[in-house]
This record gives structure tokens, sequence and C-alpha cells, in this order.
């Protein structure tokens, strides 16, 4: 890593250039980037999912959030990266304190937004230092290795899996943007514009999406800049007339000419790359700032996806119960690891229909690898499961008809009386939330702390957020919906799904999460005086009652755990048979109301 410092150093200099921005961002905001556009881990060594770098001339920094601080520690080399918190510390601080008047930094305008630029400037204007947008970003020079541009195929996400026409989706939200005197919206986010055209495909890892941008005119119309290779007859004759492919390439310049004459275009500027936002000005267009118009549409998915959903995670929930059958059955062998767990649980979900992919790296942690919240299994890492200890395996897969995604905390040999008790805090956290009946104008902001109240309780906490959006064989992380203290983006609403994943982590010993997805629905009981909402679980797996303190649980939440089984039994026994079914028997069994 220290020759690649050195060579963006130089770069640096030769581009009379003080400091460089680094961001985990590609060109997408996306959250799982392509190969070509992990820079931040090709220059640092880390490969979570969300970070920025700085560099100097003769110093470093790396903003992690709480859910990569073990990770980041391990990975990155610490005389050459200053590690600091993202949300807490702020980069315009580190660069006031080591830059001056006149000093300029680097930013490639494709992988930031105007909002992030425009706070770090302000920040540092008083003391001179300007920022200064690259036309090529100085680490794809030196970046000799750096992997192609994937030519994978697109393909299509027809009506059995999608519940409605993509022509009749763009005259919908086409409709909205005339209304508003909109000309047309500028779509950069890979999985609006694959939730828009009905399409898929494989250019990001764990994510169906392909590599593309959008021009959504007011009269239902689209542009797609993509690399053409990659769309067949198939794929034209799917997307219609309505909406003409172009080259990849060709996307900026279009974009200035869109805005010709004063039209308003729809830009959302959260999402969007600096330098589309100056592209549509360059070209005399009004930027107007909107949400993404696909985004809320997108999050709530219609009758067909949602029992899509319904019906892909009981395949996944028969392939879990065969791993988990085949986990306790050769456990005491000694012989299964980290990595050996997550092969076999790959090999059992690819054996479900509809199966497509992994919908994440799964976090398969033995351990004290455990209390690392976004860890990774590798050769220099991966640890036996034996011996007493708690194994945390958080994974999930991509069905044609559905997205999953669950985390599931097992007991292997004894366990203490503590990690019995922050089990069952998490669990009825989980459970509380689960059972939440709330106003329909309520955001997940307002249901965060019903899942921390039992650790609270005690003094303790867990650093991510309750719950994530969940897509429709999209991401497997989508907004704008979510469950944390800063979840006010979006009130729930019907047919959005989200996570339910509290946790509970003891750096260096031990990690407890456990997670199940939810749909929201609209509440029916007759006696309430205002629209509430309810959650479905929609996740059928069984949780672990060995780590189950029951004299800690009311007995609504014990009720709450067996019926839950009850409902995993009865959807899953029709699959298992054998060892596999009575191994299903045993882990549901009742536990006793107190």
């Amino acid at each position: 890593m220290r020759n690649r410092l050195l060579a963006l150093r130089q770069s640096l200099r030769n581009r009379n250039l003080k400091a460089f921005l680094i961001p985990h961002a590609d060109e997408h905001q996306c959250e799982y980037t392509p190969a070509p556009a992990q820079r931040l881990a090709w220059l640092t060594g880390f490969t979570g999912s969300a970070g920025l770098a700085v560099v100097t001339l003769d110093a470093g920094a790396l903003y992690v959030d709480g859910r990569y601080t073990l990770q980041a520690r391990q990975q990155v080399d610490g005389g050459n990266f200053e590690q600091l918190r993202l949300h807490d510390d702020k980069v315009e601080d580190w660069l006031r304190s080591r830059l001056g008047d006149g000093d300029e930094i680097g930013y490639d305008p494709m992988l930031h937004t105007r909002g992030e630029i425009e706070k770090i400037a302000k920040a540092v204007a008083a003391t001179g230092i300007i920022l200064v947008a690259v036309a090529k970003n100085p680490i794809d020079a030196i970046w000799l290795e750096r992997p192609p541009p994937s030519k994978n195929p697109a393909f299509p996400h027809p009506l059995e899996f999608s519940g409605e026409k993509s022509r009749h989706k763009r005259a919908r939200i086409g409709a909205d943007l005339a209304a508003g005197n909109l000309e047309a919206a500028i779509l950069t986010g890979l999985d609006s514009i694959a939730w828009l055209l009905n399409i898929r495909g494989s250019d990001v890892e764990h994510s169906p999406l392909v590599l593309g941008y959008l021009i959504l005119n007011n009269n239902g119309k689209a542009v797609f800049f993509v690399d053409e290779d990659k769309i067949s007859d198939e794929v034209r004759d799917h997307l219609g007339a309505g909406v003409r492919i172009k080259a990849y390439t060709k996307f900026l310049s279009a974009v200035k000419r869109c805005g010709r004459g004063g039209k308003r275009i729809l830009v959302d500027l959260k999402h969007t790359p600096a330098a589309v936002v100056a592209a549509v000005e360059a070209g005399g267009g009004e930027v107007v700032d909107r949400d993404d118009p696909c985004l809320l549409a997108k999050a709530c998915k219609n009758n067909v996806e949602l029992d899509g959903a319904r019906a892909a995670h009981v395949r996944d929930a028969v392939a879990m119960g065969k791993f988990l059958c085949w986990f306790e059955s050769n456990i005491s062998s000694g012989q299964i690891d980290e990595l050996t767990a997550t092969e076999k649980l790959l090999e059992l979900r690819q054996q479900q229909d509809r199966f497509h992919s992994p919908s994440f790296d799964t976090i398969s942690g033995a351990g004290a690898n455990g209390a690392i919240v976004h860890y990774r299994s590798g050769p220099e890492t991966n640890r036996k499961i034996t011996g007493d200890m708690l194994y945390l395996l958080d994974s999930g897969a991509q069905y044609l008809d559905g997205t999953t995604d669950l985390t599931r905390t097992i007991a292997v040999g004894h366990t203490t009386e503590e990690q019995r008790d922050r089990f069952t805090r998490v669990l009825k956290g989980h459970i509380a939330l689960a059972q939440a009946r709330f106003p329909a104008s309520r955001s997940g902001a307002h249901l965060d702390a019903l899942a921390r109240k039992a650790l609270w309780d005690i003094g303790l906490d867990y650093d991510h957020g309750t719950g994530h959006g969940v897509g429709s064989f999209l991401g497997v992380h989508e907004g704008p919906q979510s469950i944390s203290r800063t979840g006010f983006a979006a009130t729930l609403q019907p047919g959005m799904i989200l996570s339910n994943e509290p946790g509970f982590y003891k750096a260096g010993e031990y990690g407890i999460r456990i997670e199940n997805l939810m749909i929201v629905r609209a509440s029916h009981f007759g006696n309430e005086e205002r629209p509430m909402h309810i959650f479905e679980t929609i996740t059928f797996v069984p949780i672990d009652t060995r780590l189950v303190n029951a004299h800690m649980m009311s007995s609504a939440e014990i009720t709450w755990l067996n019926i839950y089984h009850d409902q995993i039994r009865e959807k899953i026994s029709p699959y298992l048979e054998g060892a596999e079914l009575d191994w299903l028997i045993r882990a549901t069994r009742a536990i006793m109301v107190i």
C-alpha cells in the first residue's frame, strides 16, 4: 500500500494539488461498488461498504462508521492512515489543521454529490483552502492493474416477478413530472433504473444491476445510456420503442442538451454526482432538487413482489434449515470453520429454485470474530467453530422473485450466563419491534428505541441501525425506509420490506444479532381512532432457544416465540424429511410460558 500512496502523492504534485479525497462511492453511489470503482479498497486495504479517505503530501486519514471500526484497524496500516469516525469527526477539521491559504484539494466530481463538496468547501474557505474538480481521477492513472468494466449481459425481469410493466411505471412517473412542470428526471441510481425498466444484470457483486444512466422525459419515454454490447435483441424488445439505447459514455453530453432553453430538470442532489448537476447547469437547464421519483414507488412493493418475497423466504428457510441440521450434526467433529460453513450454506441455497446469487458477502463470525459487525472471513482470519463459543451467521440470497437477509446466533458448546442474558435482551428487542403497532405517519426513527430498551436498561447498546429497507430482487439495502435514530427520511408505508436486527457486540469475545425481514402492513383491528400499521415477519428460520433465559421474558414474549416457531414448522416441514425434519421439530419445540 505504501508504494501506491507514494505514486498518488507524486501524481498530486504533478497536478499542483496538496490533497485528494477518495470516497468509497462509485459513479452511481452504489453500496457495493463494481470492481473498477473500488479505489478506496485499492489504496487503503479497507473493504467496508462505507468510508472516506483523504491523502495529503505527507499524511492520510480514513473515516469509517461504527460498523467498521474493528475491521478498519485490522485491514489498514495505521502508520499511513489515521483512523477517524465518519459521522463524528469532520474531514474539514483534519484538512484545516494540515493545509493553508491557497492550497488546493482535488476531488472527482463523479464520485461526490454537490452537497458533500459544498459542505467541505464552505468549512475550509475561511483558511483559504480551495476544492478543485479534476477531470481525470489520479488513482485511475496509477492503478495499472485496474479491472475492466463488466461486459455481463442485461436480462429482462418479467411481469410474473415485477407485477407492473415498465411502460406503465414510466407513464405514471412521467405524468408526475409533467404535473410539476418538469421536463425530465435524471436517474443515476442503478437500482432505480433496474426497477423502472424491469431489467436486471450482474455488473455489481451481490446486486442484480446493470451499469447505466437514464433520462426519463415527462412523456414517459426514456433514454438509457449503457454499454450497448450488454443489450441483446431480447432486452431491446422487452424495453420497447419507448426506451432509446445510447452509449454509456454519451451521458454527460446528453445531460447538457437536456436542459437547453431553461428547462426544469429533476435531480436528486442527495444521490447524484456533482458532475451531473454541473452538466445540467452548463446546458442552461434549471436544476430542481427532488427525491429520485423511483425511490418511494420501488420501496412500496406491489402484491406480486410481496408474494414473491414470501415465496423466496420459504425456499431460503429450507436451505437454512438443511444447513443448521448439517451444522448441528457435524460441529462436534471440530472440522467446521467459518469458510467451510459459508461454502456449505451457499451449496444448499444453490439447490433452491430461482436462486441467482448471494445478496451480500456472508458474515460467518466465530467467537470474537462475531463481534466485528461487518466481518468478512478470509484465509488470514478464518477460525474453527469449536469449543465453547457463539457463532454469528448473517447471510442472504438473491432469488428471481425476492431478496433475503437474515442473521442467527448459534450456541456452540457451553454458553455463559452473560451470553444468555445479552442474547435474551436482544431477542426481547427483536420481539418488541416485530409486534409494534404504530401510527401510519411514523418513520423508523420513532420505532428504533423499541429494539434497544432491554439493552439500555443495563447500560448497553449497539452501533448500527436496527433495520434497513430491502429490494425485490434488487439491493439488499434499500432506501428511503430504515429503522434507526436517523431514519426520518420516509414514513413507513404498506408494502415496504425492512429488516429487524438488534444486536450486541463484546469486542474480543462474541457478537449477537437476530435478524428477520418484515413487511409493513395496514392494521385492521377495527378499534383504532387513526390509521395504524403493523409488521408481518417473513423470515422463517428457528431462533436458538438454548440461548434464551426464559425467566427474563414476559409470557407475551414467550408466546410470540412459540407461535413464531409453530409457523416455521408449518411452512418448512413439508420440504424436510428424516434427520432434517427431526432437527426442525427439536429446534422449534415450545418453551414453557412462565
